[in-house]
């Protein structure tokens, strides 16, 4: 949790426009954000994905105008300040006398205008950004602007539209939501905050507590406690017992309404899948029919900051260079959110593969297959662990992630260098 010390800040209504209904959102944030930070706020405030350049348009004090571009190496090729550095409080008069509007772009291509109004100033608890108030979802990525998005909503709401098929196949591949869902007024505070507060601990970060670690580490605690001492017998075939799979379903919460309440590790992935990840990752070996603890599993046993420390090395730096990858875009797709739809996503690891120099040894363009390998093989690294509120066992990209989960994949991206 957040430092219960309040700072001064910012009272802002931002709103789209050129949007019908308006879609807007009034923000509290810190009077010492930067520029940076403060589109960080408006991308998950209005659900944008961050896909696009931004720019600042103002008035300095002085009243010359100042545009400002981020990310900062965009800045270099239109002739525009970068944003890096600039803080929020230089495009604000401090004795609020003369407020000033100033205007927020996404996206330069569809023109995605946000006006910025200081309506006054407040207080915030130390390390976050809050909204107060707001309405209507924001519009969808890639849309075309306020005039595509309001021709889009109107396709979507009427499923006897000609154009409504493809319209709502495109909407779930962008967005990864199922169109029956879509719905323009729909304006949940509470989601919005969520995601501010995500994006607060990003900012400021806040010290790991054994609760959130031990929430984390959940599932692989459990098999090393379950393996300490004799260890757990496996059957012939090298499985684990019934009765094993059991206790791990029902201590986990892993049980799901396709497999029910099966008892066999072959109709339990979740549970074979972190089977196979604690021998790989030597935290558990096999001996003499039954499964006992590795060297680095009795270390983590007796102690979980250990523990913890060798899963962010063991995750964070996959020896292959196209897991390293995977693992860049999974972190950061899950510590932004949302995560990409299926198609979608299979579509961006193909790109990254591509710039980042992979190919076939014939020259032949790189196969789906390849992406939905790697995509796979670290999504079942990742859920070894319980990064997000326990629930039904459903794609971890469709759950919330916890604050210990943050932290973990957080710790995941400095290691790789990403922040």
């Amino acid at each position: 949790m957040a430092s219960m010390q309040t700072v001064p800040a910012y009272d802002l209504r931002i709103s789209i426009q050129g949007t019908q209904p308006e879609i807007w959102r009034r923000l509290l944030l810190p009077e010492t954000v930067t520029v940076t930070q403060f589109h960080e706020a408006i991308q998950c405030a209005f659900g944008w994905q961050d896909r696009h350049l931004f720019g600042i348009r103002c008035l300095d004090r002085s009243g010359e105008p100042r545009v400002i571009v981020g990310p900062d190496e965009a800045a270099e090729g239109i002739d525009a300040e970068s944003a890096a550095g600039v803080v929020l409080s230089e495009l604000i008069d401090p004795q609020w006398t003369e407020l000033g509007d100033f205007e927020y772009e996404y996206d330069f291509g569809d023109d995605w205008t946000h006006k910025v109004e200081p309506v006054g100033s407040g207080l915030v608890p130390e390390g976050t950004i809050t909204c107060v108030e707001g309405a209507n979802r924001g519009p969808v990525e890639d849309s075309g602007g306020p005039n595509g998005y309001r021709r889009l909503a109107e396709v979507l709401s009427d499923e006897k539209h000609p154009e409504f098929y493809d319209a709502a196949t495109w909407f779930s591949e962008v967005t990864g939501e199922r169109v029956t869902a879509f719905e323009v007024t729909a304006f949940d505070l509470d989601a919005v905050n969520r995601s501010l507060g995500r994006l607060s601990l990003q900012l400021w970060p806040l010290p790991l507590i054994p609760a959130e670690r031990d929430a984390v580490l959940r599932p692989i605690m459990w098999f090393l406690k379950s393996s300490a001492g004799e260890g757990l017998e496996l059957t012939k075939d090298g499985y684990l017992k019934p009765a094993m799979v059991r206790s791990t379903l029902d201590e986990l919460g892993w049980h799901d309404e396709i497999m029910g309440k099966g008892n066999r590790e072959l109709n339990a992935k979740d549970v074979l899948n972190l089977r196979l990840h604690l021998l790989d990752w030597k935290l558990l070996r096999k001996r003499n029919g039954r499964l006992v603890l590795g060297p680095m599993g009795k270390i983590g046993l007796d102690d979980p900051d250990e523990l913890w420390d060798y899963m962010v090395s063991t995750i964070g730096a996959p020896q292959n260079d196209a897991l390293k990858l995977m693992t860049r875009l999974a972190a950061h797709w899950l510590v932004r959110g949302p995560v990409p739809s299926f198609t979608l996503r299979g579509e961006l690891i193909l790109t990254a593969l591509e710039a980042t120099g992979f190919a076939t040894r014939s020259g032949d363009p790189i196969p789906e297959s390849w992406a939905w390998d790697i995509d796979r093989t670290v999504r079942e690294s990742l859920e070894c662990l319980q990064l997000a509120v326990p629930g039904p066992r459903f794609a971890l990209a469709e759950k919330e992630l916890t604050d210990g989960g943050l932290k973990f994949l957080l710790q995941v991206q400095a290691l790789l260098g990403d922040r």
